[in-house]
């Protein structure tokens, strides 16, 4: 373009992020929202960021297991989130043939009289609908229980979400967006490699020190 030519003929040995923010300080303000912000805001843009990517790359990473890997991951978070409480043996994988659409079940009591039954299913498909919903809470009829977590890497239909919401039964349908989030709030899949710690001035350090809090 016109202005592409003008750079170049402005600065035709290194065009590079200095550079461009001189040229173009306010286009870069707008696209970024960091030039003016505070040190504070800028920081929290960037984890953000951060914290997106890290997300994206839990749910490709995710999408890429076989449906026994993804049924022990979705096992493996309930009892991270604290489901089963400290019982060694809380969380049981019953996925394979004769499953009858139950992968896992948590036992949330030594004797199992409050049981959550899961299914985990790999989504390649447009979006899970109420048909397949309504075959889990089929499955959980068989079972005669009260309690389900359906976990998928798709998303719901909106007509399966307001279909849970009629049910005596208490589900709980995860999809491919929140099962990243949760893991990684539960730091499961990832790892922390840098932790930030911000100091600010004590106003009132200073303030007693000088006799101003008496």
């Amino acid at each position: 373009t016109k202005l592409g030519k003008t750079v170049l003929q402005e600065n035709p040995d290194r065009i590079d992020l200095d550079y461009l923010m001189r040229r173009f300080p306010k286009r870069i303000q707008e696209d970024t929202g960091i030039i003016d912000a505070a040190p504070e805001e800028q920081i929290d843009k960037a984890l953000a960021q951060l914290h997106s990517t890290v997300r994206d790359e839990l749910m490709e990473r995710i999408k890429k297991l076989p449906s026994d890997a993804f049924e022990r991951l979705v096992l493996d978070l309930l009892l991270k989130m604290g489901y089963g409480g400290s019982q060694l043996e809380a969380g049981e994988l019953t996925g394979g043939s004769g499953d009858e659409g139950i992968d896992a079940v948590i036992r949330q009591d030594p004797l199992g009289l409050d049981t959550i039954y899961l299914q985990a299913k790999r989504w390649t498909k447009n979006r899970v609908s109420r048909p397949e919903v309504q075959k889990f809470v089929g499955a959980l009829a068989a079972k005669k229980a009260k309690k389900g977590v359906f976990i998928t890497t798709g998303e719901f239909t909106d007509s399966a979400r307001k279909y849970v919401k009629e049910l005596s039964e208490t589900i709980v349908l995860v999809g491919g967006k929140d099962l990243a989030q949760l893991m990684y709030e539960y730091g499961l899949g990832v790892s922390v490699v840098r932790t930030l710690e911000i100091k600010r001035v004590d106003t009132d350090y200073f303030s007693d020190l000088s006799g101003e809090g008496e």
